[in-house]
C-alpha cells in the first residue's frame, strides 16, 4: 500500500474535535509565501497550482524510491499588523502555503521538479517555491468540521483549552496559526469540510 501520512500519523492529521496538545516533529515541506485574500487573490491561486504541480512532479519522477499519497495542503496564516485576530480581514492576510514531502526529497530532486514544472507550466514562477525543513513543536490542535468562516468557534475552544490547562499562545515571527485542509472544497459540502487547526503554544511556568 502507498504511504499515506494521514493514515500513518493520525495524531497529526486526525485529531478529535476537542482540543489536545501535540509536539509536532520536524518535517520537510515545499513552501510558497504570499499575501492577500485566498478567495480572490491570483497570487494565492498560482501558489496552490505550483505546490501541487511540484509535489506531483516529485512523486512521478521517483516512483522507484517510494510509492506514496501526496500530502494535504497546509497553510500558515497571520496579519500584516501582527494581530492574532487572523480571521477578521482577509485582504490583510499574509500566508505560507505548503505541502509536506517524503524524507527522500533532496534539494536536487526538488530542483529537478521545478525544472519539469517550468516546462509544463511556464506561466508559474517556480522561483517563489522553496524546500524547507520545518519543526513546529508544542501546539494545541483540534479538528474543525464545517465552513472555513466558522473556524473562530474552534479557535475559541482551543484558546479556552489553553487557559484551562496552563498554556499560552506562542504565535509570533517564527510560529504561526496553522491549518491543514483534509477536504477538497470543490467536491465537499461546506458543512462537511474537515480542517485541522493548530496553535503554537508554550507552557506557563
Amino acid at each position: 500500500m502507498p504511504l499515506d501520512f494521514k493514515k500513518e500519523q493520525k495524531d497529526l492529521y486526525q485529531p478529535k474535535t476537542t482540543p489536545t496538545v501535540i509536539d509536532v516533529p520536524e518535517m520537510v515541506f515545499i513552501m510558497v509565501d504570499g499575501t492577500g485574500n485566498p478567495n480572490t487573490s491570483e497570487e494565492y491561486k498560482s501558489a496552490i497550482e505550483m505546490l501541487y504541480g511540484l509535489s506531483y512532479a516529485v512523486k512521478m519522477s521517483n516512483k522507484s524510491i517510494l510509492d506514496y499519497v501526496v500530502a494535504p495542503l497546509e497553510g500558515l496564516w497571520w496579519l500584516k499588523d501582527g494581530s492574532e485576530e487572523w480571521y477578521k480581514d482577509k485582504d490583510k492576510y499574509c500566508w505560507t502555503s505548503m505541502i509536506r514531502q517524503p524524507e527522500f526529497v533532496t534539494a536536487d530532486i526538488f530542483a529537478a521538479a521545478k525544472t519539469a514544472l517550468a516546462k509544463k507550466k511556464p506561466w508559474l514562477d517556480t522561483s517563489r517555491a522553496r524546500l524547507e525543513a520545518f519543526t513546529e513543536g508544542l501546539c494545541v490542535q483540534a479538528m474543525h468540521i464545517g465552513p472555513y468562516d466558522d473556524e473562530p468557534c474552534t479557535n475559541a475552544a482551543i484558546m479556552q483549552y489553553m487557559t484551562d490547562n496552563g498554556y499560552v499562545s506562542d504565535i509570533g515571527e517564527e510560529r504561526r496559526h496553522h491549518e491543514i485542509y483534509l477536504s477538497d472544497p470543490r467536491k465537499t459540502a461546506p458543512e462537511k469540510l474537515k480542517t485541522v487547526i493548530r496553535c503554537p503554544v508554550k507552557k506557563l511556568l
